[in-house]
């Protein structure tokens, strides 16, 4: 069995990346951690948005990217933590944060700006890509390693 399992696929609109967010959303049935990168504007919240409701958040709760707490937590039928990373200059400030108690949490770990954390530490069981093209649709990858995150895409995709 290989060390990981890749899929692509295109999204031409917000609701397509937000379907796609809920079916692997849905697709969750215990703790699992993703790392959710691109450029500024790619659609990373957007996909989070549809993980939110796959993973029964409630409809009250409004999904922002945390650029500024840089971790926003909702309940759900599995809690999501929602992280954004941009602002942060180096991996030690996560421990400023209370990084270790997250990661020990039975909760989905959605980080956007993935690229400070140190896998050694805190390994990503999804690696999810975000790509805009000339035309707009996002050219959306996804790497499931280890094996959470290759049964999870082998269960949706």
């Amino acid at each position: 069995m290989t060390s990981s399992m890749e899929v692509e696929i295109t999204a031409s609109s917000d609701r397509a990346t937000k379907a796609l967010g809920q079916k692997i959303g849905a697709g969750i049935v215990s703790r699992i951690s993703m790392g959710v990168s691109g450029e500024l504007g790619a659609g990373k919240t957007t996909f989070i948005k549809g993980l939110a409701k796959g993973l029964e958040v409630p409809d009250h709760y409004y999904i922002t990217s945390p650029t500024y707490t840089v971790i926003n937590e909702y309940p759900g039928r599995i809690p999501l933590i929602h992280m954004d990373l941009y602002r942060l200059s180096d991996s030690e400030e996560l421990e400023y944060l209370g990084f270790d108690d997250l990661i020990g949490s039975c909760a989905v770990i959605a980080v956007e700006w993935p690229e400070i954390i140190d896998e050694t530490i805190f390994a990503l069981d999804l690696k999810i890509s975000i790509v805009t093209d000339s035309d707009f649709n996002r050219k959306i990858s996804i790497i499931g390693t280890g094996l959470k995150g290759k049964k999870l895409l082998n269960n949706i995709i």
